[in-house]
Parts: C-alpha cells; sequence; structure tokens
C-alpha cells in the first residue's frame, strides 16, 4: 500500500494579512500611507488568486481603503458600500460603451475636489470590468474618472491588451494624486509596486 498517495494533500500556509502562501508573501512591499480619498476596491473572484494581481497589496497600502469581491452585487449591499456620507466617482473611462449599452455618465465636476470623495475601483481584466459594470446599474450610474497623461505602465509581468493599461495600484496611485492634487504624495506605493513586480518576475525566472 503506498501511504504517501492516501495520505490528504497539505494545504500551505498562508500569511493571514496578504493571503498569499508565506512563502511568496507581499508584506515586505506593504507601505502605509494615509488617502484623503476613500478607496472602495470591487474585485471579480477570479482576480483573488492571481498571483500577479496588484489589489491586495494596494488596499493594505492605503489606511482609508475596502476590498469586497463580486461580480454582481447585492443592490442593497453595493447601495450600502456607496454611502452617501461621500460623494462616489467610477475610476472608468468616460467613454460610452455600445457593445453593453452603456450610456454616458454624469460628467465629473471639479467642484467635487472640495467635498469628501470615494473613489471606485473594479479590480479585474478589462473585459472582466466591463462585465462588472454592466452587471451592476448603480456603479453605471456613478460619473466616472478617466486617467489622462499617464505615467508608462510598471507592470512588467502581465500582458496589456492596450499600451494605456495600468495595474490597479498604478491606475489607482494616479487617479488619488490627481483627486488629491498631490502628484508626489503616493510615489513610496510605486516603490512598492516595482519591488513586488520584481519578486513576482524573479519567480518566473526561477521556473524557467
Amino acid at each position: 500500500m503506498n501511504t504517501a498517495s492516501s495520505l490528504p494533500a497539505t494545504r500551505r500556509a498562508l500569511c493571514a494579512a496578504c493571503l498569499r502562501p508565506q512563502q511568496t508573501c507581499i508584506c515586505r512591499w506593504v507601505t502605509a500611507l494615509p488617502n484623503h480619498v476613500e478607496v472602495l476596491i470591487l474585485q471579480h473572484p477570479m482576480e483573488v488568486s492571481n498571483a500577479k494581481g496588484s489589489a491586495r497589496l494596494l488596499h493594505l497600502c492605503l489606511a482609508n481603503s475596502r476590498l469586497e469581491v463580486g461580480e454582481t452585487f447585492d443592490p442593497a449591499q453595493l447601495q450600502a458600500l456607496l454611502s452617501p456620507e461621500r460623494r462616489n466617482v467610477l475610476l472608468y473611462p468616460d467613454t460610452e460603451d455600445a457593445s453593453l449599452g452603456l450610456a454616458m455618465p454624469q460628467p465629473f465636476d471639479d467642484a467635487w475636489l472640495r467635498e469628501p470623495l470615494r473613489l471606485v475601483v473594479l479590480d479585474g481584466t478589462w473585459r472582466k470590468s466591463r462585465k462588472m459594470l454592466y452587471l451592476n446599474p448603480l456603479l453605471q450610474a456613478l460619473p466616472r474618472l478617466p486617467l489622462r497623461d499617464a505615467p508608462p505602465s510598471h507592470y512588467l509581468i502581465r500582458k496589456a491588451h492596450l499600451p494605456d493599461q495600468l495595474s490597479t495600484l498604478e491606475a489607482t496611485v494616479y487617479a488619488l494624486a490627481q483627486l488629491e492634487n498631490d502628484i508626489n504624495k503616493y510615489n513610496p506605493l510605486i516603490d512598492a509596486f516595482d519591488g513586488f513586480v520584481a519578486q513576482q518576475a524573479s519567480y518566473v525566472t526561477r521556473s524557467a
């Protein structure tokens, strides 16, 4: 009898903070920063176990952030997450999307910068984030904040479908810098992201 094959597979111990196996823990890259604009990250379920994903690192770095996982959210739950004590703005291009039947949302007014804000971020591939928007009408109604003139992506470990596509962390950091009118405040998070990318790339090199 082969006793080894009859034993249950041993699960790798996970880090309680970053939820990754302890040997690939990313907590060394966590750089805590206070953010004036609150961040709500809505993560597609397929991104939860993606080792190359940056949303968890972003959440751990931002003191004023919340991460929720789902594709279709219960309207009452989503309405509670979009609570009215802050005005919500969605980090998403402000163009119409005829393929999904999405109309142009209300414009984002610079006057909002004088009010408490919540930045809503969709974490997923471009196709998955569009589906999340389509499946959650409350998100469709939010004013959208597009990124303009963003620096080139540092996300060298994941293939981009368009030249200007950024990781969730990068896009959120540049949006916060824009909304808080402080272009240098979040540079430490980009430095942390570079370390994270290098760590993930090293695993690919070792397995090659």
